[in-house]
């Protein structure tokens, strides 16, 4: 089935971000949230991993730290 929905752009725009530090399209965020709503998959495990992650603000370079320079250097 398919639906249709008015969504502000801000928020629309935060979602899809979400979306992608998740691997997933929003449109896939969005079933999957339905179906949890519904009694199906557990969408909260994979936002609360997602929070985890930035919590300990581990990043691409894991526990590593870089400077400013590393970050920006061009091979």
């Amino acid at each position: 089935m398919n639906i249709t929905f008015l969504v502000d752009d801000k928020v629309v725009e935060q979602a899809r971000h979400v979306a992608r530090a998740l691997n997933k399209s929003l449109e896939q965020l969005v079933r999957e949230y339905l179906e949890q709503l519904a009694g199906g998959t557990r969408v909260d495990d994979e936002l609360s991993q997602l929070r985890g992650l930035s919590m300990r603000n581990e990043g691409w370079l894991g526990d590593k730290r870089a400077d400013r320079d590393e970050l920006h250097e061009r091979a």
